[in-house]
């Protein structure tokens, strides 16, 4: 049970990262996977992760698409499409 909480609240602070932020984590990710030391497991812990931060971006970049407005032709605003 303090394991689903602890992965609960590592999810809750994801969610507060700036993309900035979650692209760093994602590099930390990328080269703690590089290392020749690493256990298949702990691999995996770091891919599990990683994705889940991969996720989180994807998800503001799209938000973030939703707000941006474009000028039409006759410079009134329309939503991005």
């Amino acid at each position: 049970m303090a394991a689903k909480k602890t992965e609960k609240n590592a999810e809750v602070q994801q969610k507060k990262l700036s993309v900035e932020e979650a692209f760093a984590q994602i590099e930390e990710k990328i080269k703690a996977l590089e290392a020749d030391d690493i256990t298949l497991e702990d691999s995996f812990k770091e891919y599990q992760e990683g994705m889940k931060l991969l996720k989180l971006c994807h998800e503001s970049i799209e938000e973030v698409e939703q707000k941006v407005q474009k000028i039409a032709e006759d410079g009134s605003l329309e939503d991005f499409e």
